[in-house]
């Protein structure tokens, strides 16, 4: 007989979601184990197969709520000036990566080790937030060629993506300082 779902199923889940980026962040993927998880979750391993056939899946989770989240940034409202445009995007992707470094470690470290159908869930909404990035430096800068576009689009991701290991709250330039001024650098590269 099939087993039924716990009234919590969706809370467990988030929770065992929360406790792997934690642990994937910590050791790295191939470093934790479904033991190790279970145990900081504070269940059975066999336990975790109810809400998730592996730790494959697990790490899925992990990278897609966090792309999920970053795809929230997008603003389709690409009418006003691309300055602004930019600097609004870079604002929001930045808040969002407040309290998500665990994620953001595990997406930028570990995205080799899913399976390649999720792999390739995972880099096409990336390329989203990407292709985000091209529209509004293309506006800005119109006859920027193909080549260099992409590398001003990676540039500013370099710029933004690993402030997880260094900007910290109440020590130097705000969320949102640093955030214009990944926006107006990469604007000024122009």
């Amino acid at each position: 007989m099939a087993r039924t779902q716990a009234e919590d199923y969706g809370e467990k889940r988030a929770a065992i979601v929360e406790e792997a980026a934690k642990l994937f962040a910590a050791r790295g993927f191939d470093g934790a184990s479904l033991a190790d998880l279970a145990s900081a979750c504070g269940m059975s391993k066999s336990l975790f197969y109810h809400y998730y056939p592996s730790k494959e899946a697990i790490l899925h989770a992990v990278m897609d709520e966090h792309m999920e989240d970053l795809l929230t940034a997008v603003d389709d409202q690409l009418t006003d000036d691309p300055a602004r445009a930019l600097q609004r995007f870079a604002r929001r992707l930045l808040r969002l990566y407040a309290g998500a470094a665990d994620r953001q470690k595990v997406l930028l470290y570990d995205l080799a080790r899913l399976p390649a159908a999720e792999r390739r869930a995972i880099v096409a909404k990336e390329k989203k937030l990407i292709a985000h990035v091209e529209e509004i430096l293309a506006r800005a800068e119109p006859k920027t060629d193909r080549a260099a576009l992409r590398a001003r689009t990676m540039l500013f991701f370099g710029m933004l993506n690993w402030t997880h290991t260094w900007l910290k709250p109440g020590a130097g330039l705000t969320r949102d300082e640093v955030a214009d001024l990944a926006a107006s650098t990469t604007l000024r590269s122009a």
